[in-house]
């Protein structure tokens, strides 16, 4: 049996070649399929990694004009040393990056590991960064938003009621609540740049080795061998939804049943991914969590 099913061909992409786009976790999984995929369609593409070390053996295989540099999303002042050092143009940012299911812990700003580093993490790089975006800005959410009802405003860091999966899910539903209020902010504005989400479906990573639990382990592993996609074929997806002329707040999954595996297209969300009461109460939150703002606004 094999492990996981062949990856599809990738879309047509448009030529990229000026273009700058930075891909976060991009040393491994989906972000390096996805950085391979930009940087062949001619982006000069900036892997954004926690491990310097490992990006750089990622970047090797690479095609194209790439670069390395170190950002730590569980940790705002690494995101703040990223932005700083950031000069000039960024067409497309990527916010792939992520963990799934580890055992409880904090990240540097006491946040919960899943929530501060899938959702607050990439909420405060997108807010310093979007003066320097151009067109669009991408996040990998999650079928697994699917799973919870909505966002514990009361408890959003799961203190003293610590669920791993719940607390995953509940990160993968902030992804796409801030993916509709950002667009809901830049289409007020009239500015050109869009926020779109998309998902890889089942895609066979390291992201599921990391639960404490053997039981899970096991379930996951046996799902990776049946259900899963590679992990080229999980990151077409992002990449349609960074290349192809989509509307904002567009959410790209595959076509398969249950949007396991396929081809990229749009697919739906839930009620509650899709509730602008939430989507604006969580900004304001992660606003209030992180110390950072919206930095545009209406120039007349």
């Amino acid at each position: 049996m094999t492990t996981t099913r062949k990856h599809h061909q990738l879309p047509d992409l448009p030529d990229l070649t000026g273009r700058t786009a930075v891909v976060t976790g991009a040393n491994s999984g989906l972000g390096v399929h996805t950085a391979r995929a930009l940087a062949g369609a001619g982006a000069h593409v900036v892997l954004a990694v926690r491990d310097v070390a490992k990006g750089e053996d990622a970047a090797a295989t690479v095609p194209g004009s790439r670069e390395v540099r170190r950002l730590d999303l569980a940790d705002l002042a690494s995101v703040r040393e990223f932005v700083e050092a950031w000069h000039g143009d960024l067409d497309l940012l990527v916010n792939n990056a992520g963990v799934m299911i580890p055992p409880e812990g904090r990240t540097e700003d006491g946040f919960e590991t899943q929530f501060g580093t899938n959702h607050l993490g990439h909420f405060a790089l997108t807010n310093l960064l979007l003066p320097h975006v151009t067109d669009r800005v991408v996040t990998v959410a999650s079928g697994a938003h699917r799973f919870v009802r909505g966002i514990d405003f009361d408890n959003p860091n799961s203190t003293g009621d610590y669920n791993a999966q719940r607390a995953y899910g509940q990160s993968k539903l902030a992804n796409l609540l801030f993916t509709l209020e950002l667009q809901r902010r830049l289409g007020e504005l009239g500015s050109p740049v869009r926020a779109l989400a998309a998902h890889p479906g089942w895609s066979a990573t390291g992201l599921q080795g990391h639960t404490p639990s053997r039981v899970l382990r096991a379930v996951l592993a046996v799902g990776n061998r049946i259900f899963a996609q590679d992990a080229q074929a999980g990151a077409l997806p992002t990449v349609y939804a960074a290349t192809q002329d989509l509307p904002g707040a567009s959410y790209v999954g595959p076509d398969g049943m249950f949007e396991l595996r396929g081809r990229p297209t749009l697919v739906g969300r839930t009620a509650a991914a899709s509730d602008p009461v939430a989507a604006k109460r969580l900004w304001s939150l992660s606003e209030e969590l992180t110390g950072v703002s919206f930095p545009l606004a209406r120039t007349s």
